[in-house]
């Protein structure tokens, strides 16, 4: 495997941004390690992080390099700040940097295809969010998407939050009322995607029983899983790495890769 730590420049933020990347590379001396290289254009996995990382945290905290390495995926894990992958009311496009600009800039600079079929995302927690954001709002791109821990309904935020958290809302999000029904909320997403005619992706949820996130987890699946056809898992577990490691795992066996 070749891992890369990639810094650019994006267009849409108009500031320097970070990413790191997996790579397959098909080896015959690297002890321990199994690896795949087919050739072409590679399926790939977006890894998007949570609201207090970056996108090292992924390769920090998980074996994601060993798991993916026979598989013959590439991984694109970057960094978004605390954007909650949202174009802010008062901030940065980070939702068209992470699902429009981002892929092209990868397809450009690595052997990526640029199928629907061979592009996936998913996050832990706000990349959790995230992920799905991509998957409802951009169905025609996304192929599959994963949520693990998701915060899967940012208007429940709104009742609960401490005052710097509600600051932080108002500057992402708007009013409650520009929230509620917007693009950003998942569930108006998800059920105007039902009510049209678009592409659907698949959709893997994912949280840990002890998860403080696990009632809007259950509410989504609850309104959703039947109609859009989501694989929902829950198991013990808190919002913690050892869940995501674990779940990570699934998530990969489960992605439609061609291969498998």
């Amino acid at each position: 495997m070749a891992f890369l730590q990639v810094g650019f420049f994006s267009d849409v933020l108009g500031m320097c941004m970070s990413m790191n990347v997996i790579l397959p590379q098909q080896s015959k001396r690297q002890i321990g390690m199994a690896a795949k290289d087919a050739g072409g254009k590679l399926p790939t996995l977006y890894l998007l992080h949570g609201l207090s990382d970056d996108h090292s945290i992924w390769h920090r905290r998980t074996s994601i390099e060993r798991y993916v390495a026979d598989m013959n995926l590439a991984v694109v894990m970057p960094t978004v700040h605390r954007g909650f992958y949202t174009d802010q009311k008062d901030g940065y496009d980070y939702f068209t940097f992470v699902g429009e600009e981002l892929p092209a800039i990868c397809e450009r600079f690595f052997p990526l295809s640029d199928r629907r079929e061979d592009r996936f995302a998913a996050g832990l927690s706000m990349g959790g969010y995230g992920a799905m954001k991509l998957g409802l709002l951009l169905p025609e791109r996304y192929a599959a998407v994963a949520s693990l821990s998701g915060k899967l309904d940012v208007t429940a935020e709104r009742r609960a939050g401490s005052p710097e958290r509600e600051r932080e809302n108002l500057r992402t999000f708007g009013t409650h009322e520009e929230l509620v029904d917007s693009d950003n909320d998942l569930f108006a997403a998800a059920q105007r995607l039902i009510e049209s005619d678009r592409p659907r992706p698949r959709i893997f949820v994912a949280c840990g029983t002890e998860d403080f996130l696990i009632e809007e987890n259950r509410a989504f699946n609850r309104f959703f899983g039947e109609e859009l056809d989501v694989h929902y898992e829950e198991g013990p577990g808190a919002h913690t790495w050892d869940f995501w490691d674990a779940y990570i795992q699934k998530v990969l066996r489960w992605l439609p890769l061609e291969e498998q």
